[in-house]
């Protein structure tokens, strides 16, 4: 068995939560061994750097500030979490990558995508996501299901233009690389959605297994 390295992406309410959940127990019940994590996160230290990034406070946060303490937190979580784990040959299932810091500090804030694709390299090596699903819904859909939610963090209270900037940024990756991403309409029925992530099971064992 070889290791496998899924990431899911999305705005705002678009249950990346719930399917990543979905995902892993379909594999799990193929005898295959999931590991759950998310970014900004996934050990304690970037946990604590996932605190900094989403809670609200008195002062602005720099975009560049920002940036770099995303990519802070993934050397963490590289270092302590997915690569052991690909090493050893389980398939690890991300809620939020480096699609996320293209989209959110790419498009949302208007950094530069080459300062970015720097950042990529100097931290991930050659490491990209064997597979990425996005979970794509309109953006007012998303605001609606984050509000509804409760407490909303640092990003979820950004303006909506904020928002179309996300989602055109995650369509925009998704169009130019179909190979390594699945587009989902999250707007469906949850039943739906997992229809279609059923539907890509079959290949998914078949890469683990080799």
């Amino acid at each position: 068995m070889t290791g496998l390295f899924i990431t899911l992406e999305g705005p705002e309410g678009a249950g990346k939560s719930t399917n990543r959940e979905y995902l892993a127990e379909r594999l799990r019940a193929e005898g295959i061994e999931v590991l759950l994590t998310r970014e900004p996160g996934g050990t304690p230290l970037a946990e604590r750097i996932r605190e900094v990034l989403l809670t609200p406070g008195d002062e602005q946060m720099n975009p560049d500030t920002e940036l770099l303490l995303v990519f802070a937190a993934r050397a963490q979580h590289l270092a302590e979490v997915i690569r052991p784990a690909l090493a050893r040959g389980a398939v690890v299932i991300c809620d939020r990558f480096t699609d996320s810091t293209y989209a959110y500090q790419g498009g949302g804030r208007g950094l530069s995508l080459e300062r970015i694709a720097a950042l990529e390299t100097f931290v991930q090596g050659d490491l990209r996501p064997d597979l990425t699903l996005v979970f794509d819904l309109p953006v007012e859909v998303g605001m609606a299901r984050a509000t509804a939610r409760g407490r909303l963090d640092r990003f979820e209270l950004e303006t909506r233009a904020f928002f179309e900037a996300v989602r055109g940024a995650f369509l925009k990756r998704a169009e130019a690389d179909p190979a390594r991403y699945y587009l989902l309409d999250a707007a469906q029925p949850l039943t739906q959605v997992q229809q279609c992530i059923d539907a890509l099971l079959p290949k998914l064992v078949e890469r683990v297994r080799g």
